[in-house]
């Protein structure tokens, strides 16, 4: 059994730090231990949380005042941040943590940050199984903050229980600013930042996504009256209990209709597709395979080639490297 296993499950918060490490390793030696550590925890269950929004709505606020909320009730909350690569160093900058300084000192809660690296999606490429070491730890809350909000950033839901859209007030045409592929998986949409001159601009948001997400088809996961919009404050702390009723209610509906044990078995199911493409493509990048795409993409850049012959070339090689 790997040594990480006992204080992990004890919920020492150094070995989830180094187990983490370990996943998002991508040496082929650490891959080998990280498979063998995910395969030998034993099956907890926290309740997951996805949650996006705006640049500039006040993520981290609300994150951290919601956080102290749940902490305050004795609840382990765990936090996984995903932080937006550079597309030209690669490069992060991680300062989730330096953002949530209050909620970073409170003993029963973790905040993880970790680069996207370029994945789609807005999470990194590791992030169910950081999820499924947080709850080994013994979390119940585990909130996975995405990056940006876009057609591209429903992947969440694929990974979290529930979905929390974050919205700022008075942001011009609101309703243009939003895709409607993140909008039909939100559970909730809450309109931060409800205080002081905020306030009625706030709530005037709060009525346009109310009628928005009546339009929306109804889903069959959903009780009567959801999703739902609501104006919130990170700053003053309001409207943050009605939002922890309104998910734990969610979630025990869910549990009661069989609609909670179906997501998370269609996750997995999901989760195994998603590790399948990526063994896939991981072998475009052995060295064979590698030095040959160069060329062909060479020829490509020539016009010797179309870039669908190319592409039947790579594919013929990888073929034969399985028939060998």
């Amino acid at each position: 059994m790997d040594e990480l296993i006992g204080p992990l499950l004890g919920g020492d918060r150094r070995a989830l730090a180094r187990a983490i490490t370990l996943i998002e390793s991508t040496r082929s030696d650490h891959r080998a231990r990280a498979s063998r550590l995910l395969t030998e925890l034993p099956t907890r269950q926290a309740l997951r949380i996805g949650l996006s929004g705006t640049p500039g709505v006040g993520k981290s606020s609300f994150i951290e005042a919601f956080g102290k909320l749940l902490t305050g009730q004795g609840l382990r909350v765990a936090v996984l941040a995903v932080d937006p690569s550079s597309a030209r160093s690669g490069g992060s900058i991680l300062g989730d943590k330096t953002r949530m300084e209050t909620l970073a000192r409170d003993p029963l809660a973790f905040i993880r940050p970790s680069p996207s690296r370029g994945e789609l999606g807005g999470v990194a490429r590791r992030s169910r199984e950081t999820v499924q070491l947080c709850e080994a730890a013994g979390f119940d809350i585990i909130l996975v903050e995405t990056v940006g909000v876009g057609q591209s950033e429903t992947l969440v839901a694929e990974m979290t229980d529930l979905f929390v859209l974050l919205l700022a007030p008075a942001g011009g045409d609101e309703l243009q600013g939003v895709k409607r592929g993140i909008m039909e998986i939100a559970d909730l949409v809450l309109v931060n930042k409800a205080d002081g001159e905020l306030r009625g601009p706030a709530l005037r948001t709060v009525a346009d996504y109310a009628g928005a997400l009546r339009l929306l088809r109804h889903r069959p996961e959903d009780p009567e009256g959801y999703p739902q919009a609501m104006p919130v404050s990170a700053l003053s702390g309001e409207g943050l209990d009605e939002v922890w009723a309104h998910l734990t209610h969610l979630a025990r509906w869910r549990r009661e209709q069989g609609h909670f044990a179906a997501r998370r078995a269609d996750q997995a199911r999901r989760w195994f597709m998603a590790e399948l493409r990526g063994g896939l493509l991981a072998r475009l990048d052995r060295p064979v395979v590698k030095a040959q795409t160069v060329l062909l993409g060479d020829a490509v850049a020539r016009g010797e080639l179309t870039p669908e012959g190319a592409a039947e070339r790579i594919m013929t090689l990888l073929d034969r490297g399985e028939s060998s």
